[in-house]
């Protein structure tokens, strides 16, 4: 009587296991789509942002490089770039190592001091 019993616990859990494995790959499949909206996609959108800098740069963009060195263009090649860092003082960059343009950062800054001196003037 304790063998039926056994024999029939085993082909019910066996059905069981049929629905609930692919009820387990619903939170894996879950996690992933996560994962792409919040990791993926946005590292994609911002190397796609990136490469569209690097091509677009042309002679007298102020630039900072990965090192944190802020420069002006002076050369251009295919794969390097010639910056002035002092006067006098050029270097050879690795496009893919500028990080960003200065120039938008600076000329916010100027714009500030021009309103701070008309302020001053009136007085």
């Amino acid at each position: 009587m304790t063998g039926i019993a056994y024999a029939m616990g085993q082909g019910g859990a066996a059905a069981g296991q049929g629905a609930g494995g692919f009820g387990g790959l619903i939170p894996i499949i879950l996690m992933f789509v996560i994962f792409y909206f919040l990791l993926i996609r946005p590292q994609q959108k911002r190397n796609k942002e990136h490469k569209e800098m690097i091509t677009n740069l042309k002679k007298g963009d102020r630039i900072i490089t990965n090192g944190g060195i802020y420069g002006r263009i002076t050369g251009l090649d295919e794969a390097t770039l010639t910056v002035e860092i002092a006067d006098k003082v050029r270097v050879k960059v690795v496009r893919a190592n500028v990080s960003a343009l200065a120039s938008s950062a600076a000329a916010a800054a100027p714009a500030k001091k021009e309103k701070d001196k008309s302020s001053t003037d009136k007085s």
